[in-house]
């Protein structure tokens, strides 16, 4: 009785070691992450259910002494990778941003000079509203560039403004902003002008401007900061040409990462998830966009594809402007931490869902991938091409009659028929 009594309390002291141990670390844990304000996706949150795990397994599997010491060692690995905000001072450091018309990156200019960066501020036309509100919102110490990343001399001449003012100091910082969407449509449908265009601008720009600039950057073994997009870590139905230029840029950005490390220049990629900025465009522009894909497809595909079906793609900016968020604040947020954290990120994915959406990609089936891919991006999967159309119809029909879910068109060849699954599925 004596010896089950002595075991009892054993088990319950082993079981207050472990308790005490975990609420130890657990509290340094919260303590550390609310100082630090760090996100949930750089938490790792998700290894603190595999701590519990661990924790019941060391305690009911293994000796005291090796459980308690395996647990301790794992608590202490968790909380040692928990990020640290320090920031180096803002002063003397300068920033080149692209793409300050409007938007994310005007935003951004403005954020930065309040901070005390020294801001270089890219705009496509000097008096443009964009250009005229910096100068009467900023501090004088914002300076006003002109420059089209697509235009090699505009890129010359802001190299030879920047170095102009910089000196031997060096550049800290290039945040590539500028980008296009153009427009948003089956990749089929898109012209290969707006491909060129996505590319140009999005993934060739950027490779122009950071090729100028580079020496300034290795000088001052600065920053290189990208702002990416969530199109470029996984795919998005309608996003063919952009997401291919995000995608480009994103590899460039882990390549150059790799290559700088050497010079002390350290790369970051933002990849944002959605928010209301002027990528999506203007309603005229979207028109002009429309009526530039109407005018390059071939006649028999804009018959496949019906004039219905191709009038709902007019509506697909004004429902991702309506699901977006007009809080761009996280997205500042990050790029202040990329520019001037001591321990810069290599990724950034700000906004609702943005880490989660690339994680699903990369770890589940591609058909989970799918199936949530066509619940949280708006779309225009509610409507069939015509030529579609009339197999769902009639196969609406055949399951009213009972011929079951197996019916296809007689005669249909397998390729035919996994294209009528597949819009099964989008339709469904």
């Amino acid at each position: 009785m004596a010896g089950e009594d002595a075991l009892y309390l054993g088990l319950a002291g082993e079981g207050a070691l472990y308790l005490g141990l975990g609420a130890l670390f657990s509290g340094l844990s919260l303590h550390k992450i609310r100082k630090n304000e760090v996100k949930v996706q750089d938490a790792s949150l998700c290894v603190l259910p595999a701590l519990l795990l661990l924790e019941a397994f060391c305690y009911l599997v293994l000796p005291a002494g090796p459980g308690l010491s395996v647990f301790f060692v794992a608590c202490v690995f968790y909380y040692m990778a928990l990020p640290v905000r320090r920031m180096l001072p803002a002063a003397g450091k300068s920033v080149l941003v692209t793409g300050c018309d409007s938007g994310l990156g005007h935003a951004l200019a403005k954020h930065l000079d309040k901070q005390g960066l020294l801001v270089f501020a890219g705009v496509l036309n000097r008096n443009g509203p964009g250009a005229e509100e910096l100068r009467r919102d900023c501090s004088p110490n914002l300076c006003l560039i002109q420059l089209d990343v697509t235009n090699c001399e505009e890129v010359a001449a802001a190299y030879c403004e920047v170095s102009g003012r910089v000196k031997d100091t060096g550049l800290w910082a290039i945040v590539h902003n500028a980008g296009v969407l153009l427009y948003v449509a089956d990749g089929e449908l898109l012209p290969m002008n707006v491909y060129k265009k996505c590319m140009e601008v999005n993934f060739i720009g950027v490779v122009q401007v950071t090729k100028m600039f580079m020496p300034l950057l290795r000088k001052a073994k600065g920053r290189l900061v990208t702002i990416s997009s969530m199109a470029g870590l996984n795919p998005i139905p309608g996003f063919a040409a952009y997401a291919a230029s995000k995608a480009a840029v994103t590899m460039f950005c882990a390549v150059m990462r790799q290559d700088l490390f050497k010079w002390g220049v350290k790369v970051s990629s933002i990849h944002p998830g959605s928010f209301k900025t002027n990528i999506f465009g203007s309603r005229d522009l979207c028109s002009i966009q429309a009526q530039n894909l109407l005018e390059n497809l071939k006649p028999d595909v804009r018959d496949e594809y019906g004039e219905d079906y191709l009038d709902t793609l007019k509506d697909l900016h004004q429902k991702m402007l309506t699901s977006s968020s007009s809080d761009i604040s996280p997205v500042l947020e990050d790029a202040h931490h990329a520019l001037l954290a001591q321990r810069p990120y290599s990724t950034y994915t700000p906004g609702r869902l943005a880490y989660l959406i690339p994680l699903i990609f990369r770890c589940s089936p591609i058909w989970v991938y799918d199936t949530f891919a066509k619940l949280i991006f708006p779309g225009h999967h509610t409507i069939l091409p015509r030529s579609l159309r009339t197999f769902h119809d009639n196969y609406k029909t055949d399951l009213k009659r009972g011929r079951g879910k197996g019916h296809f068109r007689t005669g249909a060849s397998q390729t035919q028929r996994t294209s009528e699954k597949t819009a099964m599925f989008w339709i469904s």
